[in-house]
Parts: C-alpha cells; structure tokens; sequence
C-alpha cells in the first residue's frame, strides 16, 4: 500500500500555489501599508512557552498539542499557534528596547491534533499579526481594520464583526466569581473537562465547544457587568474608533476566545453562514508571563486553508498567472541543442519558456505545448537551423510570424506585446 499523508495534513499541489501566493502577497502588501515587518519562529518551542503562554487549562494545551521529548531529554512541542512564539522572539532579541509599537507579521504551520472539520487541519497555515508596546484602544482598532481590510481586498462579502472585552486580571477575579456560582448550580450538567475547570478557570468554560456546556453558558453572567471603569473607557473608545473608521461591528458578549493570555478587547471575524474565520484581541499579560518587561501587546491570527475556503465559496476567481510564454520544439537532436540555447537565454531575460525533455513527435510536442498553455510555440527542424529563421506561433488565433534565430530580442518583444 502507498504511504500516505498523515490524517488531518493537506498537501498543496502546484495547481493549487498561486492561489496560496495570491493570498500571501496580499498580506504581505497590506502588512507593509499598515508599517508590519515579516518575523519568522522555528517550528517547534520548549513546551513550557506554550504552558505558561496559552494557559495550562486551555483546550490546545489539554488535549490538541503535539509533545514529545528530544534526544536532550527536553519537552519540545509542535507550534499549535504563532502569537507566544513571536512574543517570545520579540522578548529574547530585546525588540522591547527599538522604538515602540513593535509591529510583526508571519505565516507559520500551526499542529494541533483535534477533530478534523471542513477547512481545519492538523496541520494548518496561519497568517498573523503582533503589535507591542500600545495600551491604546486606537491600536486595537487599527488592527482589527488591517483584518478588514484584507476581506474588503479579497471581495468577500457578508463577513460580520464581532467584540467583546474580558477585562484585565482585576475586574474579571469578581466575574469569574459570579460565574462559579451561577456554574455549580449546573455543574452535574458540565461535561467532564468543564467539571475540572470550574474551580481553576470557570471562563474557559464559555469557550466549551459541547453542546450541553453552550446551552447552559447562554444564561451566564455577561462579563461587561463586571469590568472596571479602565476597562469599560477603553472598550468604548474601541467602539468610538472603529465607528471613525467606518467599521461595521456588533458586540456579543458570548466572546472569550480560546486562549487564556487575552485580556480587555477579544474579536472574531464571523463569515456569512456565521463561522469564525478570524479571531484575536489583546494580551497585556503574556509579554511579562514568559519572562518579558511589562508591556501590552496585541494581535490575531487567521487560517489561511479557511480564508481561501471562504474565497471558493464566495465564488471568487483568483487571478492564475500564466504559467508558460513560450515553447521551443524540436525535429531533431541537431535542433534541441538550438531550442535548450534559446530557451536558456530566453530565461536569462525574464521569459517562462520550455523546451522537450521527453523525445516526444513534433506532434506529441505541440499537445504538451496546449497543456501547459504555452502563449507562443516554436518549432525547430534542419531548414531553420541552416537559414536562422523560424515561425512563432500565437497559440490563442493560430497566427504566426517570421523571425531571426540569432535576434532574441525580436522573440522578446513578441512575446511580451
């Protein structure tokens, strides 16, 4: 039996690249617009940056990372997310002394073993950004707009919005308090993991994906009863920013986002059949949890397997690059030592071009020439060697043109007119 990819992997196979690089070159457009530069974190971290940084009682930590112990005997794991490895970069290389903010962006693979569902992975490719060094509302929307803007580029339409805040550490110590009680009045209701998180971290409990545990959370307590008069200033000036940017949003109190490092504003981004596409939010603690000055932080991270399923939905036509410009056949061996030296000088001057490496008919050649969509063909034989012209075939309307061998600068500018 053929090996196979793993369960919960995805190969992307050439005919499927531009679409990922379309996506990517986008971002990395608007990232350069927004003033973000590229940061890029190896694969795998200590595993106690992922305890200490996502939080011990999340579910990535609980149930989804990959671990294992390397020949040193050191617990390593799989990167399950991008944001504590880029704080934890933005921490070891003293970018806390540069100017603030520091803004980051990357894509990353991120490995999480969970159940797989349409458009999520085990392995899946995040796109992210970081922003350090701002406690102001105003950067939180500034990137919340950048996530925007990247829907609004795309053309995706009906994407909807969504903020919450979860406070800080202080204000949500007496909301986690109001939950406790509301939640041990149902607790024979809970699920087994939300029974063990009741009496350390009642709030994951809102983030509990079975169904019993939804249902009962929709009665909870709202945690915008409980924040403090800091946090409530700054979840309206949120508000008041993204109005000034003509940002549509609503607030949904159900938010909590499934990381433990999150504090004050939490967002997601809901497609039109109302799924989580994007989320993120602030985390004014994890810069100081993992070893780092204190200093606030904030960010999100976008699944870009979801985002060009989103596209495919939408009915969105990516752009396809053309693949091949020119084709350079040959009758002879005589002649594909001439068509291999003028594709070679071809592709010294920037032109996609292919020539035979198969001993295919003439015949064979121009059907392998229709399959690559070759714009321009090319057919060299004993008569075309000797007089040092050829005709360039336009593949679209068939129609051809006279030209000089030794002259490639004609054969350029045919090509490219």
């Amino acid at each position: 039996m053929i090996i196979q990819a793993p369960k919960g992997t995805k190969d992307m196979l050439p005919e499927n690249a531009y679409k990922w690089q379309y996506v990517e070159n986008l971002f990395r457009k608007l990232c350069s617009v927004y003033g973000c530069k590229e940061i890029r974190t190896p694969m795998f971290e200590s595993t106690e940056l992922f305890v200490r940084g996502v939080g011990e009682t999340t579910d990535v930590v609980q149930k989804e990372m990959y671990t294992f112990e390397d020949k040193g005997g050191r617990s390593i794991t799989l990167k399950p997310e991008g944001t504590a490895p880029a704080i934890r970069a933005f921490i070891e290389h003293g970018l806390f002394n540069e100017a603030q903010p520091t803004k980051l962006y990357y894509f990353t693979p991120c490995f999480r073993y969970e159940k797989m569902q349409k458009g999520r992975y085990r392995q899946h490719h995040q796109f992210g950004v970081e922003v350090c060094g701002s406690k102001e509302a105003s950067i939180d929307a500034e990137v919340i707009s950048l996530v925007m803007k990247i829907y609004k580029e795309l053309g995706i339409q009906g994407v909807q919005l969504k903020i919450n805040s979860m406070g800080c550490p202080h204000c949500r110590k007496k909301y986690n308090e109001a939950l406790k009680v509301f939640l041990f009045t149902k607790h024979e209701e809970l699920c087994g993991t939300c029974v063990s998180r009741l009496e350390k971290n009642p709030l994951r409990i809102l983030d509990c994906k079975v169904n019993s545990c939804k249902e009962i959370v929709k009665d909870a307590p709202i945690i915008l009863d409980y924040i403090c008069d800091e946090c409530s200033t700054h979840f309206e000036n949120l508000k008041k920013y993204l109005e000034i940017m003509d940002i549509d949003f609503a607030v949904d109190t159900h938010i909590v986002r499934g990381l433990d490092y999150y504090s004050k504003t939490v967002f997601e981004v809901h497609d039109k059949n109302g799924i989580a596409i994007c989320g993120g939010g602030r985390y004014d603690n994890l810069i100081s949890e993992i070893g780092g000055p204190e200093l606030p932080s904030m960010g999100f991270g976008m699944g870009i397997e979801r985002l060009l399923m989103s596209i495919e939905e939408s009915g969105i036509e990516i752009p396809k690059e053309k693949y091949m410009e020119l084709f350079v056949g040959s009758m002879n061996e005589e002649a594909k030592y001439e068509a291999i030296k003028i594709v070679n000088a071809l592709r010294e001057n920037g032109i996609k071009c292919e020539c035979d490496h198969m001993q295919r008919s003439v015949k064979a050649q121009m059907k392998y020439a229709n399959k690559i969509e070759s714009s321009f063909t090319i057919i060299l034989g004993e008569d075309e060697i000797l007089s040092r012209t050829a005709k360039i075939k336009r593949m679209c309307d068939g129609e051809q043109l006279q030209i000089n061998l030794d002259k490639l600068e004609d054969i350029i500018n045919i090509v490219k007119a």
